[in-house]
């Protein structure tokens, strides 16, 4: 990883991105005492619906009365923990289900590829949108689980295809002959080598199922008052409609979020493929 760092300017970047918004989620409380220490601006009239931007509501007010700006580092905050649950389970699975079938080969190979390609073809968003409506309980959690159930096999298959690469190297031919176990040979000779590899997919996982939370809040199918930023963009929308103005400033700012973070995630990517992909270093002079 700090290889990456080093050599790559696309790769800081993107990780600089990603971590002023997953910092602005994580320092919700701090930022509200900061910016709002006489009231709590998520209080509904707590202020005049509709104010317009200005120094002291860096994004005006919403048609509730409360502070969009507050709203928005709340929806970062509430979309990190859907996405962190999402993309730990997600990626927790695909190791497990891709350090089997790439190391073990034959039989649990063939059973669980075969499973994940079952998975992968099946229409994953109808589904979703299916059991967002009937689960009587949705929470964050539940959302969260849901799309883990769903993802990991996206991640289960690009382990595979690591592992299996990695299984035929020589330092594996070597530390078979010297008698170590298969775990001992997965966990002190693959899983280091993978840990770049398995730190963006983890990355790609949460993103992901932000992304995801995102497209189902924004048709209404998501846990009801829970201010995520799906839920930010759907209000604007509806509310735009209500107030016959496109309320551009609410849309715009959790829009920029998804995107700052869509753009962390790809330049991360390209710039772990700069150094690892031998085609690109060479282009690249790394």
């Amino acid at each position: 990883m700090l290889r990456i760092w080093r050599m790559s300017g696309k790769f800081r970047v993107g990780v600089i991105l990603i971590a002023i918004v997953m910092l602005a989620g994580l320092v919700q409380p701090l930022v509200n005492s900061l910016f709002f220490g006489g009231g709590d601006p998520l209080e509904r009239g707590t202020y005049p619906i509709y104010l317009p931007i200005s120094r002291e509501h860096l994004l005006g007010t919403d048609r509730l009365g409360r502070d969009n700006f507050a709203l928005l580092i709340l929806g970062i905050r509430y979309s990190l923990v859907v996405g962190v649950l999402a993309g730990i389970t997600a990626t927790g699975i695909g190791i497990v289900v891709g350090f089997i079938a790439g190391y073990m080969g034959g039989f649990f190979d063939a059973l669980l590829r075969s499973f994940t390609d079952m998975l992968l073809v099946i229409p994953t968003f109808p589904i979703l949108v299916v059991l967002a409506v009937f689960v009587p309980r949705l929470d964050l959690p539940v959302m969260a689980l849901l799309l883990a159930a769903f993802s990991w096999p996206f991640a289960a298959r690009a382990i595979r295809a690591q592992v299996l690469s990695l299984r035929s190297r020589p330092y594996v031919d070597l530390a078979k002959i010297t008698g170590e176990s298969d775990l001992e040979i997965i966990f002190t000779e693959l899983v280091p080598n993978l840990l770049p590899y398995l730190g963006l997919g983890l990355a790609s996982s949460i993103v992901g199922a932000m992304f995801a939370v995102v497209g189902l809040e924004v048709i209404g199918l998501a846990p009801g008052g829970i201010a995520s930023l799906g839920l930010l963009l759907s209000w604007a929308l509806s509310w735009g409609v209500m107030a016959q103005a496109p309320l551009w400033h609410m849309i715009l700012a959790p829009a920029g979020v998804l995107t700052i973070l869509f753009v962390g995630l790809n330049l991360i990517n390209i710039g772990m493929e700069e150094v690892y992909n031998p085609r690109l270093s060479a282009v690249t002079g790394r």
